[in-house]
């Protein structure tokens, strides 16, 4: 396969900077995720998932095996293999695919379309991340203490205005500041994570997937209904991929296996332990994880953590706005490159504060990250479903891999993402509607500028009666134009 471009890097990519900083950036969507991912799903539908060793084995055991296929199976191991120049996103899959050949152009242009509307479900997600993240980890207040409850939406307010405000200073910068952040966080998982499992480690146990398989056999409905809220755990696989024109391929899979992974690992079986000596445990099993003395120097670790879980996916939208105006699927912006070393490091003003605009909003009108969660998931289970389908066919039509390995891909990875996508399907009307709807805004606003584009060069060819072009590539419709190998020559 296609290993990832030098042109966007140039540092060496396997570099400790690198990977401190992609640490900072990159993993912070999917590295806070232990403190509402467990609570989500003991919480939905009433509570149908109980806190009884079955379940909880269950539950576990669908987690590790989900992070482990989704994230370093499918996503560090595969997908990330799949760049545009450096660059990494569903957008970069969308621009293989138009160098895909195809005897049937319209199967193609529904390819490009599918990307376009994954692209466009990632901004949706872009929007809700901040927004729970932060939420979900000043909302430990309401433990620790809860006559200060009334202060949680002030403060979520306060430091996502501080998010947003630092942006302008480059993904280097904050990752040289965040990544010893995160460094901290993932040491402070594993901590919390290893202190329960010392005393409790039969939790070890669901380790094995039968105890998943096991789960839907005894409760197939319940075990279908769980997995709209286990999918919170892989949340920010999408941002890790897209971030990677910032950081490139080799840093972020490094912090991954030796740092993201492991800590995850380790902190989602002390949460399962804990739930199995502590039913009563399932209202906050990240907090109540930790013993009294270290829940309030917690609280700010995991607020610092939540900033750079937003960071993830702000910078992904960075990145994958770039691509879609050189793609010419948005018009010219303002993007500002941050670093003198690191190409794929920019910034974009328009939709860094159209983001904040519509986090603020989430903030104000969900109030909490329970009710956030139940808009959370199907915009990134339509985006994963899109990414495996278009990375499947890039494998097969662009770097002619065999047809027993799509095959496989197919089983491993698409049959995953449709079940998760349709478990998420019933939260659309508690709230998955608003990324559907921003998507479908943001889908329009891509094709029609596309069109529009392509409209114009075609108008513009007829009129001026010679090559004319809006990229590298000279051609009139779908054939070499003689006029412009003509010019070409002189």
């Amino acid at each position: 396969m296609a290993e990832a471009s030098k042109a966007g890097h140039l540092r060496h990519p396997g570099s400790a900077a690198l990977a401190l900083g992609a640490l900072g950036v990159v993993f912070g969507d999917i590295g806070t995720s232990p403190l509402y991912a467990l609570q989500a799903v003991f919480a939905a539908d009433h509570g149908a998932v109980k806190a009884t060793q079955g379940d909880v084995y269950g539950i576990i055991s669908l987690v590790v095996w989900s992070i482990t296929l989704i994230v370093s199976v499918k996503f560090v191991t595969f997908i990330m293999r799949a760049d545009n120049d450096g660059e990494g996103g569903i957008m970069a899959l969308v621009a293989l695919i138009r160098r895909v050949r195809l005897d049937r152009p319209v199967i193609k242009a529904a390819l490009v379309a599918a990307g376009l509307f994954g692209v466009a479900l990632f901004y949706g997600d872009g929007m809700i991340t901040p927004a729970i993240s932060v939420l979900s980890a000043v909302e430990g207040i309401k433990v620790a203490a809860p006559s200060l409850s009334s202060v949680v939406l002030p403060v979520t307010l306060a430091v996502l205005v501080g998010l947003f405000l630092l942006q302008r200073y480059g993904t280097e910068t904050i990752g040289r500041l965040f990544g010893p952040v995160m460094v901290l966080w993932f040491a402070a998982l594993a901590a919390a994570g290893v202190a329960e499992l010392a005393v409790h480690p039969q939790i070890l146990r669901a380790f094995s997937p039968h105890y998943a398989v096991d789960f839907f056999a005894a409760h197939p409905g319940i075990a279908f209904v769980s997995l709209g809220s286990v999918v919170l755990t892989v949340t920010g696989s999408e941002a890790l991929y897209a971030d990677m024109g910032h950081f490139g391929r080799k840093p972020i899979s490094r912090a991954w296996f030796w740092v993201v992974f492991p800590a995850l690992i380790i902190n989602y079986m002390g949460q399962g332990s804990l739930i199995l000596q502590d039913p009563g445990a399932i209202t906050n099993p990240f907090y109540l994880l930790l013993p009294d003395w270290a829940r309030v120097p917690m609280i700010a670790l995991a607020t610092l953590a939540t900033l750079i879980a937003s960071q993830a996916v702000i910078s992904g939208a960075f990145s994958v706005t770039r691509q879609a105006v050189q793609l010419g699927f948005l018009p010219r912006l303002n993007i500002r490159h941050t670093s003198d070393a690191t190409i794929g490091q920019v910034y974009v003003p328009a939709v860094n504060w159209a983001l904040f605009a519509a986090v603020l909003a989430l903030v104000i009108g969900f109030g909490s990250s329970a009710r956030l969660a139940t808009a959370y998931g199907i915009a990134v289970t339509g985006t994963l479903l899109i990414d495996s389908i278009l990375f499947l066919v890039v494998a097969r039509l662009l770097w002619g891999r065999p047809r027993w390995a799509i095959a496989a891909g197919v089983l491993a990875f698409v049959t995953v993402d449709v079940l998760f996508l349709a478990a998420n399907v019933t939260k659309i009307l508690h709230g998955g509607w608003f990324p559907l709807l921003v998507g479908a805004a943001v889908f329009t606003a891509l094709s029609t500028w596309d069109r529009g584009r392509e409209a114009v060069t075609a108008a513009r060819i007829a009129a001026e009666g010679r090559c004319w072009t809006s990229s590298s590539t000279c051609t009139t419709g779908s054939r070499r134009s003689p006029a412009c190998r003509a010019s070409r020559s002189t």
